[in-house]
């Protein structure tokens, strides 16, 4: 059994026990349940909102954490315009601790 749940802006194909890093969800131990997308349990798919209405999954916060760094460089030429900037994400590390059909 798997599901499709969409948190940040992003769909991931999760199991029960996974772990993944995902954008900041909350403090490290917080609970929760995701809507998800899709379920698939063998042959049954349940992929409408009538059939999603009492599915769930369960993650645990394991972690918080810092995406690796990206540094970018703007210029303008002939203006002697330059820009450094760098960026990183702020990362949950997340464990899916259940999956429910409903």
């Amino acid at each position: 059994m798997y599901a499709v749940i969409k948190t940040g802006g992003r769909q991931y194909r999760v199991e029960e026990g996974q772990v993944l890093d995902v954008n900041r969800l909350g403090d490290e131990g917080d609970t929760d349940n995701l809507t998800p997308v899709l379920v698939v349990d063998g042959e049954t798919v349940l992929a409408t909102p009538d059939q999603l209405s009492g599915a769930s999954v369960g993650i645990k916060v394991v972690d918080n954490l810092r995406g690796p760094k990206i540094n970018g460089f703007t210029y303008k030429s002939k203006a002697n315009q330059r820009r450094r900037w760098g960026h990183r994400q702020e990362l949950s590390r997340i464990e899916v601790t259940s999956i429910s059909a409903g």
